[in-house]
């Protein structure tokens, strides 16, 4: 699997391309089977990581097939899980736009799921690690008139790929598994908002098991 976007399976494969690929869609690093905020933290993981890690991230492919619950939560819930991760890591002034995220999150959370919801609560306990941030993101907001403003799906995206980016630049040592684990932390998340699967329905067939071997795309270097 390789980084950024690609005209065809033979010219290499993204996290997303190939989820188009198993659920039949048009080739495309944005098929309709998947959350769009999800797909946007798999395209900026599969992106921000090196080769070896690309390849860790291939068991993950089949389960965001399908997984696109329509649940109003999803958005705020997968941009949260994001910027709570990445809000310790970052600089100062990544803080800065990640708590002014956060609070649209929190906010908009706290109207879907009441305030003493288990993400609103994650929201929370992440903004109190950075008390300064979140001063500086309450003022701005105030200032900005967005006190009251629910965190859109674009603004969600764009808190994904904000949060991602600054895992990928932080000063940490375990940024590829920081981010793997974020990868899959977001994609059960999502699974939380699916409804029940009943029990007789078959699992997906996965082009690259070994009898499918010679029809799968070829998972290349950029």
């Amino acid at each position: 699997m390789s980084q950024g976007r690609h005209w065809n399976p033979r010219s290499g494969a993204c996290f997303m391309e190939m989820a188009s690929f198993l659920a039949g869609e048009r080739w495309s690093d944005h098929p309709k089977c998947t959350h769009p905020v999800l797909a946007a933290a798999a395209r900026c993981v599969n992106d921000a990581v090196d080769d070896p890690t690309r390849q860790r991230l291939v068991v993950m492919i089949p389960e965001v097939v399908g997984l696109n619950p329509d649940d109003p939560r999803v958005d705020a819930a997968i941009a949260a899980r994001c910027a709570t991760e990445a809000l310790p890591v970052s600089s100062e002034r990544a803080q800065h736009a990640l708590a002014v995220g956060l609070l649209a999150a929190e906010r908009t959370l706290a109207q879907l799921e009441g305030e003493t919801g288990p993400l609103g609560r994650m929201c929370r306990e992440a903004l109190s690690t950075a008390p300064s941030a979140e001063k500086w993101a309450r003022d701005f907001t105030a200032r900005a008139g967005a006190l009251r403003r629910p965190l859109r799906s674009h603004a969600a995206r764009r808190l994904v790929a904000l949060s991602i980016d600054a895992i990928a630049e932080a000063c940490v040592t375990d940024t590829p598994d920081r981010l793997v684990r974020l990868l899959r932390a977001c994609i059960d998340d999502t699974k939380s908002f699916m409804p029940p699967v009943p029990a007789s329905t078959s699992r997906l067939e996965v082009p690259w098991e070994p009898a499918a071997k010679d029809r799968r795309p070829e998972l290349s270097g950029s």
